[in-house]
């Protein structure tokens, strides 16, 4: 739900100035569309004298908390949008993400002034988390900002993340309480711009890397109460146990004991190992009946040194995971898929049944391995076809299904263009562009393109080790996106997928659910539902986007999260956007599935119409919530 120039009142600030009021919900869509960005904003302003893992949780807790207070949150119907740079809502998300941050750089007591955060949003127990280390690059950036003052370090990041010019900077700076805006800036000139180092994933708090807290410490400061439960424990035990006795662990090997099928996990040489030919016959298609490839399939040592990692990684081992996918050790010998060298690292991955893991290492040693986990449970055909091997210079390689025939790149936003043929040896894929690495501005999709047997398949980098699979369709009968229909489906609204980058997305599918003529006669617009599913059930994400004749992107413009609309259990969706005619008339413009028989919109703008379609003439900055019937007579409601 986004706005250019609309859905906007006057009335007194925070600040007490008057000034743009942004509702709830617009402010709520823009959030959700550039978070990783106002994050990252955060993370670069606030003092590096946090610590990389406070600083980090501060900048998501000051993001999280940059919404509008005060207000009733309604099904507000928001306004068009043509991207960030003419969005209220990203505007009053940025400021008032400046000013917490540089709110925290005050000293209190030769600390920093973390008041306004809210204690417990969010907490991390156990673990400190920290972006990916950049190159020598970044770090001599890093301890340049380090050595600005708050408002210098706002300055900078405001010219050479967000691209805005001197005279807006002091603006928003003077808007987030700075008195000398001049000052500031001034002293941000004394670093050199390196503008491409401010997307790199060394100032990115959203792909995070996760260590052990002081471990000796938190077992001091529970040894007294660990001993006092035990003892209580064991006087329980001696109480309550038949003569048998039994308690809640069974049969269980005693903790730390030596137990045979986890010491067979760790033998490289009892390692599952399928035979090349075996998916020829198998009556599935998922990873179990993957070959294990690679040129060090053979290295005991390698393998060795991967299985332990993954028993008990050390404190210098970087480990990542899907949501919802478990760290633990695998629960006996896994598969080997691979083992081999990818651009600079050693790599080996397994598969355990229900997750695959990937170990990698540099070529020179072991400081800086990495063990990343993915859930794979019920994969099969599309979902088990290709995994990623490595990524390294904004590109991403590929090991793909034994079943494959032919692996090609596509850009999903030019549907017009023929896809550009891989070379695969071995499985392995040659490097492609990735979209999940991309920095700046959106101006590409690049897709991997598969055919083996049963069809041709699009699937995309979203930062995990399973890429995702993209469909197109109404929900329950969906196709394949590498048809002409899918790809003009998805080409005006790729850049979407930028919002599920690390959510543990198992698939996503486009539905164009309906065009919708525009009053001035320009054409009909474009309604579009993606939804994404995850590998784990929930955290689902359906987004209602919007497109006109000749826009370059849709606009997301509702969204439901953890909501069976827009899927195989309820194909259907509403909603609705505020539309500023050429004549500078203002619309409220409504859709719904095909199946809709009426549309009703009540609150700031009244009207109601047969159809699944709704036109009626509204004023700027109106607020309506939409009901819609289906031809059985069920109840529906926009999406918002």
């Amino acid at each position: 739900m986004q706005s250019q120039d609309v859905a906007q009142r006057h009335a007194p600030s925070s600040a007490g100035a008057s000034g743009p009021v942004v509702d709830v919900e617009q402010a709520e869509a823009a959030l959700v569309e550039h978070y990783p960005r106002l994050v990252r904003l955060a993370y670069l302003v606030l003092p590096p004298s946090l610590g990389r893992s406070r600083r980090v949780l501060t900048a998501h807790a000051l993001v999280q908390r940059a919404l509008p207070r005060g207000r009733k949150q309604t099904s507000v119907i928001p306004a068009q949008s043509t991207g960030r740079e003419g969005d209220p809502g990203y505007a009053y998300l940025r400021l008032q993400v400046l000013r917490t941050a540089l709110e925290a750089t005050r000293a209190r007591k030769g600390r920093p002034r973390l008041s306004p955060l809210p204690p417990l949003l969010p907490q991390v127990w156990g673990l400190r988390l920290f972006p990916r280390s950049g190159g020598a690059d970044e770090l001599a950036l890093d301890q340049r900002l380090s050595a600005l003052s708050g408002p210098a370090r706002a300055a900078y990041v405001l010219r050479g993340l967000e691209k805005l010019p001197d005279a807006d900077i002091r603006r928003i700076l003077t808007s987030a309480g700075i008195d000398h805006p001049e000052s500031a800036l001034a002293e941000a000139n004394g670093v050199p711009a390196q503008d491409a180092l401010l997307t790199s994933p060394e100032f990115d708090p959203c792909s995070l890397q996760a260590r052990p807290t002081d471990l000796m410490r938190r077992r001091q400061h529970t040894k007294a109460a660990l001993a006092a439960a035990a003892a209580l424990a064991v006087c329980g035990a001696l109480v309550a146990l038949p003569g048998g006795g039994w308690g809640p662990d069974g049969a269980a090997a005693p903790v730390y004991a030596e137990n045979p099928a986890a010491e067979a996990a760790l033998d490289p040489g009892k390692l599952t190992r399928v035979a090349p030919t075996a998916w020829e016959s198998a009556a599935r298609t998922d990873f179990s009946v993957w070959p294990a490839r690679g040129p060090l399939t053979g290295d005991k040592a390698l393998l060795r040194r991967a299985l332990a990692v993954w028993a008990r990684p050390g404190e210098t081992v970087r480990v990542s995971a899907t949501p919802g996918t478990q760290t633990g050790a695998p629960p006996g010998p896994p598969q080997l898929l691979y083992a081999g060298e990818v651009d600079n690292a050693r790599v080996a991955i397994f598969y355990d049944g229900l997750r695959i893991a990937r170990y990698a290492e540099p070529k020179d040693g072991t400081a800086g391995a990495a063990l990343d986990f993915a859930r794979v449970d019920g994969a099969t055909g599309a979902e088990a076809s290709a995994l990623v091997l490595g990524r390294a210079d904004g590109n991403v390689r590929y090991l793909t299904a034994p079943w494959v025939r032919k692996a090609a790149e596509r850009d999903l936003m030019k549907p017009e263009s023929a896809a550009a043929p891989l070379t695969v040896t071995d499985g392995v894929t040659a490097p492609l562009a990735s979209p999940a690495l991309q920095p700046g501005t959106c101006t590409s999709w690049n897709v991997l393109q598969l055919t083996d047997a049963s069809g041709t398949r699009l699937a995309t980098d979203l930062g995990e080790l399973i890429p995702a699979h993209l469909t197109a369709g109404r929900p329950g009968a969906t196709g394949e996106a590498s048809g002409a229909e899918g790809l003009r489906s998805w080409a005006p609204f790729a850049c979407s997928l930028l919002t599920e980058r690390s959510a543990g997305v198992r698939s996503v599918n486009a539905w164009a659910f309906a065009n919708q003529p525009l009053p001035d006669g320009s054409g009909a617009a474009e309604w579009v539902c993606t939804r994404a599913e995850t590998w784990r059930g929930d955290g689902t994400a359906a987004l209602a986007q919007f497109r006109t004749p000749g826009g370059p992107a849709g606009a997301i413009v509702a969204k439901g999260t953890d909501v069976p609309a827009c899927g195989p259990r309820d194909p259907h969706v509403l909603a609705g956007v505020l539309w500023k005619s050429r004549a500078g008339n203002w619309f409220l413009l409504a859709a719904g599935s095909r199946d809709t028989a009426s549309i009703r919109a009540t609150g700031g703008v009244t009207a109601s119409g047969p159809g699944p379609l709704l036109l009626a003439r509204a004023e700027q900055g109106a607020q309506a919530q939409l009901k819609g019937t289906l031809t059985d007579g069920t109840s529906i409601s926009g999406l918002h």
